[in-house]
């Protein structure tokens, strides 16, 4: 241990993240363990140089910005309509369709501490997030004569957790072959100036690595094998229980165009609000904050008298299984975000945070866009495919989710 130690310190001292040790002397032999161990297995290296690099300008040049051609799914005729269903039918029919939950997060603002996907809404029944998503699957079965394949990226920390959960629901059902779980890397905290926090006095707060490591996940977890006749990947989060993950028509879409990735988004209500959008960033397909948009794009609009640039991300991915094992061997960048986060202050008291104090880093899918050449963006209506669930309180809650929900049940059983 005393060798450990020696190292440790050698390491804080380098990247000036010596407070790590401040409360060492007080922990017993097993904390002291804990965190030697998760010192060493951190990348400070890292850590450095994406607080560093994260403070470089990325606006992006106006003469690279062009806007993307998008597709109203809903606005189609029924003869064309007909026919991209049929496509899509007969990709889920042959069970070449597999499934991706990103169910990474914690459950934290939605006032319980497992797996964010354990939630469960005020349905009767009780039904929580998971069990939304997997009548999905098994409406897939009843309808098309196939159980596809799940995959629920995890994390770290609720990994277990999940798995007991499925256990405990019986797999709601499912088959139990079916369904591959695997865990998502996290990364530490860092406050404003570069130090990583602590989450107790014997280890440091760490969060996921964002979306974007689904790709890397999926590798670490040796899974490509499962995919063998898999053609098509569903990706989208755990929490928007109106999202169509098993959708004939937006498959049927990518599959006329032969597209390698497809993208789901719907439109902004007002122009010039903060959400990204989806843009031509050098020709290649992306996702851009609207700042770097002066206002005249903001307004202008297309041949259609639709907006350019008024397309939103909805975390709702179709990939070609090509393109997802590809995306695997790209490097992503890390995008930061400033976020709130409770510490252990230096004299070890817990401090709550009340407003944004810290850096978090991510990846994000939509980064592998531009290595795509074939490339389809469908919107879809708000109130069909876009309801998640982030707090209690706000625009995004349970409540008003699942109002959205029964709202859509009502319509389509007219």
């Amino acid at each position: 241990m005393d060798k450990k130690l020696e190292e440790v310190k050698l390491i804080l001292a380098k990247y000036k993240q010596e407070h790590l040790l401040d409360f060492y002397e007080e922990l017993n032999n097993e904390e002291k363990e804990v965190l030697v161990n998760q010192i060493l297995n951190t990348d400070f290296e890292q850590m450095k140089r994406l607080y560093d690099n994260s403070f470089k300008d990325d606006t992006i040049e106006i003469s690279s910005i062009s806007p993307i051609d998008y597709i109203a799914g809903f606005d189609l005729d029924e003869i064309k309509k007909h026919f991209y269903i049929s496509l899509g039918e007969m990709v889920i029919k042959k069970g070449e369709l597999a499934v991706i939950t990103l169910a990474g997060g914690q459950g934290t603002r939605l006032g319980i501490k497992g797996p964010k996907g354990c939630y469960e809404l005020d349905t009767t029944p009780k039904k929580s997030l998971f069990e939304f998503l997997c009548d999905k699957l098994k409406n897939a079965k009843e309808k098309y004569g196939v159980y596809l394949n799940w995959y629920i990226m995890t994390n770290i920390d609720n990994d277990n957790q999940t798995k007991n959960y499925f256990e405990e629901k019986n797999y709601f059902g499912y088959p139990k072959e079916k369904i591959y779980f695997f865990k998502q890397n996290k990364l530490p905290i860092l406050d404003v100036e570069g130090k990583v926090f602590l989450n107790s006095i014997y280890s440091i707060k760490e969060s996921s690595n964002g979306n974007g490591d689904v790709f890397n996940a999926f590798k670490k977890a040796e899974l490509s094998n499962t995919l063998e006749h898999i053609k098509y990947i569903s990706i989208s989060g755990v929490d928007n229980i109106l999202l169509e993950t098993i959708d004939p028509l937006f498959i049927g879409i990518a599959e006329y165009n032969k597209s390698q990735v497809a993208s789901k988004s719907i439109a902004k209500e007002n122009v010039v609000d903060t959400g990204w959008v989806f843009a031509n960033v050098d020709g290649r397909p992306n996702i851009i904050d609207p700042n770097n948009l002066t206002e005249e794009m903001k307004y202008s609009k297309n041949n259609d008298e639709k907006y350019n640039y008024n397309q939103i991300n909805i975390l709702a991915h179709l990939f070609t299984k090509e393109a997802f094992l590809d995306s695997m061997d790209y490097d992503l960048p890390y995008h930061r975000a400033y976020k709130k986060n409770d510490y252990i202050n230096d004299e070890g008291m817990k401090v709550v945070a009340e407003t944004p104090n810290s850096f978090k880093f991510e990846k994000f899918i939509f980064d592998v866009f531009k290595n795509y050449d074939k490339f389809t963006l469908m919107e879809v209506k708000k109130e069909d495919e876009f309801a998640p669930i982030k707090a209690f309180t706000g625009t995004a809650t349970p409540e008003i989710a699942l109002e959205m929900y029964l709202d859509k049940m009502k319509r389509m059983k007219k």
